[in-house]
């Protein structure tokens, strides 16, 4: 019999349900800012509170149309519901093994850690400033970079007068540390 003419099961996804790959931690520490589990908080709040409510709403609405084949509404709210039930599975796995530190307890601290902002000069006399931050949270256009990123491993444990050489797609960089300092970051 041709597959054409069999009836599929309504909770038989387009998508395989398969949870999205984490990127491995190192340790599978996750360090993460106060600012950062925040948002991250917030996110997952917002999720489980009001958007997925809300969808589930729409999807019992369009199944209560009747075929669901060819319902759109219920076919595309679906397909949303398992992606905001993907993503609030990785919240809640982010935020269990989630280790928050808060640079502004680290003064003081001549060395480059977790939560440090760093100024740094270029070859080519630019200075630019670092924030060392998670995975979750890295935001390059405000200068915060993860920890684990090539970058970040290269100013780890260096201090103010250090030159460091990293390896950028572009080849190797060196950059001069200007100055470290540990400051609680704005979300």
């Amino acid at each position: 019999m041709s597959k054409a003419f069999t009836r599929e099961d309504d909770n038989q996804d387009d998508e395989p349900d398969v949870e999205p790959a984490t990127p491995a931690l190192p340790g599978g520490k996750n360090y993460i800012t106060p600012a950062g589990a925040k948002r991250l908080r917030d996110e997952l709040h917002e999720l489980v509170t009001k958007t997925r409510p809300h969808i589930t709403e729409v999807v019992a609405w369009a199944a209560s149309l009747g075929d669901r084949s060819e319902n759109a509404d219920y076919i595309y709210n679906k397909r949303k519901l398992r992606e905001i039930d993907r993503r609030i599975r990785f919240l809640t796995k982010r935020l269990e093994i989630a280790e928050v530190v808060d640079p502004a307890l680290n003064p003081g601290n001549e060395k480059v850690h977790f939560g440090a902002t760093v100024v740094v000069r270029e070859e080519d006399g630019t200075e630019k400033t670092y924030a060392i931050v998670g995975v979750d949270e890295i935001d390059i256009k405000r200068g915060r970079i993860s920890w684990v990123s090539p970058l970040g491993r290269a100013l780890l444990k260096s201090k103010a007068g250090d030159s460091i050489t990293f390896q950028s797609p572009k080849g190797a960089i060196d950059l001069e540390i200007l100055n470290v300092s540990y400051v609680s970051l704005p979300a």
